[in-house]
């Protein structure tokens, strides 16, 4: 009889376990695919560590969890610096002056402020019904019509004029010259990749693989006191209130036979016409110098039952039937949800870190 089956091997799983074992629990950790990690999961191939399941960059402002992590691995200094590209054009992202002054060849803040302004004038729009009206009146027609409308279309699997205006609340614009796309004071990624920094966490844990927790469901939950469940929450439930909305995504991995496919780790492509979103080139997450690179075209995709989900769709729909699912685990007194699927909420790796410390840290203090 362990102390808790933890369904799901990825990073809140992992935490959650490590947590337990620091406090002499007993655990069994079950993955339904045939490595552990989750969607952090990096594979070595010519040398260099692929993210199998996009790109993952580790950023935080908050030290206590950029401690923790560090724990595991050391990070080196990588910065998520991503290019956009529409049509031959290239821009740097975040929107900044750089970008600006790709656009429109201005040079000052007070000039790029001054375009925008007067875009944003121009449409007209004072109450955004939709997504397109929301970015517009948000960054104004060049940069909706380069960088938003194609890119976003193709993740949402719909057109920008049928999507809510809440998807898009703000957008962000930056009138330095700075492409760090993110503002945390920490950043980077694990040098040898993320897989190395999960099985730290999993050491002397019990962890089966290839293992799916709904065909021996009964089995597995009677070998344990109590369930530590980071799948969907719905499936757990077996779509009892129907099926909540996921995105998913296809990937389509290439060994090129170059050293340098595209100079840099994340190039966004944001012409609707281009089927996938991005190419990341893996090598340059790490400043590799292999002969040869590894490139990853990465494909949005609608979810159906069997397919890999990604990304919660929390619409107000969803969020509605979230809510019912989440009345029925507020009664478990066995079992606990954690994670992006089991949480249905979009949660960064930092988010996670977090999210796990404080449900272990609620756990634990309640069994002591």
């Amino acid at each position: 009889m362990y102390d808790y089956l933890i369904v799901g091997a990825g990073l809140f799983g992992s935490i959650f376990a490590y947590e337990a074992k620091k406090r002499g629990k007993t655990c069994l950790v079950i993955e339904r695919r045939d490595h552990v990690g989750g969607n952090i999961y990096t594979k070595e191939i010519e040398g260099i560590q692929v993210h199998q399941y996009g790109a993952h960059i580790f950023h935080t402002s908050n030290k206590e969890v950029w401690d923790y992590i560090n724990q595991f691995a050391e990070f080196n200094r990588y910065t998520n610096s991503p290019v956009a590209r529409y049509q031959k054009e290239l821009y740097n992202l975040p929107f900044n002056m750089n970008t600006f002054h790709a656009l429109w060849n201005v040079i000052t803040p007070e000039e790029a402020k001054a375009k925008i302004e007067e875009q944003k004038k121009e449409s007209g729009i004072t109450e955004p019904k939709n997504l397109e009206e929301q970015a517009i009146s948000l960054v104004g027609r060049d940069i909706y019509e380069k960088l938003v409308k194609g890119y976003t279309e193709k993740q949402w699997g719909k057109r920008a004029k049928e999507l809510p205006s809440f998807i898009i609340k703000r957008l962000p614009v930056r009138f330095t010259y700075d492409n760090n796309y993110f503002n945390d004071s920490y950043q980077g990624i694990p040098i040898g990749g993320y897989t190395g920094m999960i099985e730290k966490m999993l050491k002397d844990v019990e962890v089966r693989l290839n293992t799916d927790f709904f065909t021996e469901k009964e089995a597995l939950e009677s070998s344990a006191k109590k369930v530590l469940f980071t799948g969907m929450i719905d499936e757990y439930y077996n779509y009892c209130f129907g099926e909540l909305e996921y995105r998913s995504l296809r990937f389509e991995t290439e060994i090129l036979n170059k050293e340098n496919y595209q100079g840099n780790a994340v190039v966004n492509y944001t012409e609707y016409e281009v089927p996938y979103t991005r190419i990341i080139e893996h090598k340059h997450f790490e400043y590799g110098t292999q002969p040869k690179t590894v490139i990853t075209r990465e494909y949005p995709a609608n979810w159906k039952r069997g397919d890999e989900p990604y990304y919660p769709m929390n619409d107000d729909k969803n969020n509605e039937l979230y809510a019912k699912y989440q009345e029925l685990a507020k009664k478990e007194d066995r079992v606990i949800f954690g994670g992006r699927l089991g949480m249905y909420q979009y949660f960064d790796m930092h988010h996670i870190v977090a999210e796990a410390l404080k449900t272990a840290e609620r756990e634990f203090d309640l069994c002591e």
